[in-house]
């Protein structure tokens, strides 16, 4: 993408930030039994948190600065998150 190029401090708080998202997925979907408007609430935000790690994933930037584990685990969480609100 033009004009979408990172100093390697920004990409690192980028994949940082996707962590911060793959462990509130993790979180929720591990979570203990909830009232109907709970679960709700929970699934609109794993879903948002999917939503910005398949943006983050699309970033050349950021896949090429980012691990395989680290790739591995965003991708177990969308794949996870996506059958939680499904």
């Amino acid at each position: 993408m033009i004009g979408d190029t990172k100093t390697p401090e920004e990409i690192t708080q980028s994949i940082s930030a996707a962590f911060d998202s793959v462990g509130l997925i993790n979180n929720v979907i591990q979570g203990l039994s909830m009232t109907e408007a709970l679960l709700e609430d929970k699934k609109s935000t794993v879903e948002r948190n999917i939503g910005h790690l398949k943006i983050m994933m699309g970033k050349d930037w950021f896949v090429s600065g980012s691990t395989s584990t680290q790739r591995s685990k965003i991708n177990k969480s969308i794949t996870s998150g996506s059958a939680y609100i499904a």
